[in-house]
């Protein structure tokens, strides 16, 4: 399916990895322990999928193996700093705040692969900011979360390793071993995950059946039906087309967190949300698209 029909499968891989900040959420575990568990428990899931990809397309070169393991660093990174945002700004937000990736992932794409940016892009880059800021927030009181502006920022560092990540699964998945490479995305965050969140935020090595529980959910939702699927179908799209489809994720994680724990933000809060996503697709639409939605303002105002 990520093959023959790449949108499809991006978009419910999307919708999985949606699921994963109210799993987290409920299991109350630190960001180590989530992040080390989310990515052990998957392994066990997608180690056949890559034993059967292997003795089809061939073994994994050791540099696709070196990629796979700088982008389970990365991932590590952004999943530790995302899962100390969820108590800090709440899993719905921090879901929509993470999103600032799709300014990144194609500025990336730019500078390694020369790949070009639609002409909407620098004009969408004032809104994305104001809406990372109202969306977070910073300056409000009574927010949802017990430090809005420290998850504010915990929010937009994950993005920054969430952006690295994204376009090294991308790169990878082009070698035509996907499963392969997200095998050793999931161990090298593993390994990653134990050492930084042992010394940062304590691995809760037994966290108890109803915490074990919610992680093997996060495992199979989130790194398996999700990330999996993303990783399989974003090789097939351009950076700009995936980032786009990435944006079912915050909404979905925006109505799961209010519809499963109750997180109700503030409308200074949705509003930056909305400039968040409709930024985040202007970003990645293709011109065409743009076009069509600006048409209406160009006969106004004319072509300028």
């Amino acid at each position: 399916m990520a093959r023959t029909r790449p949108r499809s499968a991006m978009a419910l891989g999307a919708l999985g990895v949606a699921t994963s900040g109210v799993f987290v959420a409920l299991s109350g575990t630190s960001p180590g322990t989530a992040t080390f568990f989310r990515c052990l428990l998957a392994l066990p899931l997608v180690w056949p999928l890559a034993c059967n990809e292997r003795r089809h397309e061939g073994r994994l070169s050791w540099r696709g193996g070196a990629v796979a393991a700088g982008a389970g660093v990365l991932f590590a990174g952004d999943a530790l700093l995302w899962t100390r945002a969820i108590s800090e700004v709440g899993a719905g937000l921090t879901a929509v705040l993470v999103n600032a990736q799709v300014l990144l992932v194609p500025l990336l794409a730019l500078l390694i692969d020369r790949e070009p940016l639609s002409r909407a892009f620098l004009g969408i880059v004032p809104f994305m900011v104001a809406g990372i800021v109202l969306t977070g927030g910073v300056f409000e009181t009574g927010v949802p979360g017990s430090a809005p502006a420290w998850g504010t920022i915990h929010a937009v560092l994950a993005a920054l390793c969430y952006s690295g990540f994204l376009f090294l699964l991308r790169r990878n998945g082009q070698t035509g071993r996907a499963v392969q490479s997200y095998c050793g995305v999931l161990a090298s965050a593993a390994i990653v995950a134990l050492l930084v969140g042992a010394l940062w935020s304590g691995i809760a090595v037994t966290p108890g059946w109803s915490a074990l529980g919610w992680l093997v959910l996060t495992a199979a939702g989130s790194q398996v039906c999700g990330w999996l699927l993303v990783a399989l179908a974003s090789s097939q799209l351009s950076s700009m087309g995936g980032a786009a489809l990435l944006l079912l994720t915050p909404v979905g994680a925006l109505a799961l967190a209010a519809l499963v724990l109750g997180e109700q933000p503030t409308s200074a809060q949705l509003f930056g949300c909305a400039l968040m996503l409709v930024g985040a697709y202007a970003a990645s639409a293709p011109s065409s698209s743009w076009r069509w939605l600006t048409g209406p303002v160009r006969r106004v105002f004319g072509p300028s």
